[in-house]
């Protein structure tokens, strides 16, 4: 015969149900600390929905590449959750530079081979994401009539190239001296950029650019195309850098460049395909 409850015993069996029922929970738990959390770890961010790790990425990139980075870094961000890219620009002959000092980066994306080849120990196997070529930038409307290479030589033109060390310099010289073409600039800038700002704000007649770089401003500057046969053709490699913290997204944010994601970005702005 069983005994009545009393206010005792009561307190004791719903004791015994409670733990009874907090086993089980503690089990899922347990469960569950075995997995990473958003968070990851050690608080590190954890990786995005596209499979490659989160992190604050550091990409030096050429002069060149400016308003097209910007684009497709605002595009990867949002495919790439918890990662943020950070664009430095310079000339490439700089970055190469900023490299071989052992500043920080992650990614390294020049405007030529030749300079990415100087710091080839430091870098992994680089990869062609973009060609583009040059044009001749003139002021809006071309007032001074430019139509060829050998008009640059016209003494009473103000000209304005890159420096020779720099990429869009030794383009610039290569198509020149091939068409036996003297200039006398009347500055050489460090980066092709600059050159184009000189011709935006009318310190400069004529400049030799990318195309890319003049439809950038096309609402400012003509762009006067030269004949492929008289023209350069400049390779834009990308690279992680070895001793960037973040390799495996480093690696990633490469790839991406060369995915059809990454080259409709690049060619809707000019750039020509690998």
């Amino acid at each position: 015969m069983s005994l009545p409850l009393t206010p005792t015993r009561r307190r004791t069996a719903a004791a015994v149900l409670a733990a009874a029922l907090l086993v089980p929970l503690a089990a899922c738990g347990n469960e569950d600390d075995t997995t990473t959390d958003a968070a990851g770890p050690s608080g590190s961010a954890a990786g995005s929905a596209s499979g490659a790790p989160a992190a604050n990425l550091t990409v030096l990139a050429a002069a060149s590449l400016t308003d097209v980075f910007k684009t497709a870094g605002a595009a990867y961000e949002k495919s790439h959750p918890g990662t943020k890219l950070t664009f430095s620009f310079a000339g490439s002959q700089e970055l190469v530079a900023q490299v071989s000092q052992g500043s920080p980066a992650d990614v390294l994306v020049t405007a030529d081979t030749k300079s990415m080849d100087k710091v080839k120990a430091d870098t992994g196997t680089p990869a062609i994401i973009a060609k583009n070529r040059l044009v001749i930038a003139t002021g809006e409307g071309n007032p001074f009539k430019v139509d060829d290479l050998k008009d640059l030589a016209d003494t009473r033109l103000k000209v304005v190239l890159a420096a020779p060390e720099v990429p869009a310099g030794k383009y610039s010289k290569q198509i020149l001296d091939a068409r036996k073409v003297t200039v006398k600039p009347v500055s050489q800038e460090p980066n092709v950029r600059a050159v184009l700002s000189k011709v935006e704000l009318g310190e400069a007649d004529a400049g030799l650019v990318y195309r890319t770089d003049a439809a950038s401003a096309a609402d400012k500057v003509d762009a006067v195309e030269i004949p492929d046969d008289q023209n350069a053709i400049a390779r834009y490699p990308a690279a992680t850098v070895k001793d960037s913290g973040n390799a495996e997204a480093a690696a990633a944010f490469v790839a991406w460049l060369s995915s059809p994601e990454g080259q409709k970005i690049l060619q809707d702005a000019g750039f020509q395909k690998p």
